[in-house]
């Protein structure tokens, strides 16, 4: 019995890969407050020019006040947003201007007059949700203003998704060839000294050569 050839579907492979690139992040955390109150932050990659939605859902407390930072990692240090005394569900969006890591952080100040007692029991529950590239997309929006299908719309969902692939490879291309040349200039520098390593010790030899040449003829030991 013939065994029949085995053959590889590449589309339900590019579906199942397409489907593990969502950018989205979701936590829920306490966050403590203080007089003078360090900075939480949240970080997540983004590529340049990527839609980041943060939507803050802010749970009630007394005598608290929440405010909120959207920062980058990149040269410049950009600060995107700041808002303060947020509360409730605030729903928030930026542009990124750079490639790197995009922060959300958040601080939660103390106010008024509290006794000593409740200054450690004072938080709030932040539920956070941060979207970026195309998930921060709204498709059914987008769907219901241009009158798409239900397929239509997945397929523009695969369309960003792609879009988004194909924008990863082009950032891993850029630092494949800028961690080359890096290479390229490393090695170039350690021949370099290497050969004037080689250069130096010949030179500092036959110096000695001579030298001793010449102290012997001093000391009359050789002709």
């Amino acid at each position: 019995m013939a065994s029949r050839p085995f053959s590889f579907a590449p589309l339900p492979f590019i579906l199942l890969i397409l489907s593990l690139l969502h950018s989205t992040t979701a936590l829920k955390f306490n966050l403590q407050a203080y007089r003078y109150p360090p900075q939480k932050c949240i970080w997540n990659a983004a590529h340049a020019n990527a839609l980041v939605i943060v939507t803050a859902n802010v749970g009630a407390g007394r005598n608290q006040r929440v405010d909120i930072e959207i920062v980058d990692s990149g040269p410049a240090k950009n600060v995107y947003l700041s808002k303060r005394d947020i509360k409730a569900e605030s729903r928030l969006a930026i542009t990124t201007h750079a490639e790197g890591e995009v922060g959300v952080c958040l601080r939660n100040y103390i106010v008024g007059d509290v006794s000593h007692d409740d200054l450690t029991k004072l938080s709030r529950v932040i539920d956070l949700d941060i979207d970026i590239g195309a998930d921060a997309v709204d498709y059914n929006a987008i769907a219901n203003q241009e009158s798409l299908s239900g397929l239509e719309t997945e397929m523009r969902k695969l369309e960003g998704l792609v879009k988004e692939v194909v924008d990863e490879m082009n950032y891993l291309k850029k630092r494949e060839e800028r961690f080359t040349s890096t290479n390229y200039s490393t090695n170039q520098r350690v021949q370099s000294f290497a050969w004037f390593t080689i250069l130096s010790l010949a030179g500092l030899g036959v110096w000695q050569i001579f030298h001793l040449r010449s102290f012997f003829k001093r000391k009359y030991l050789i002709d």
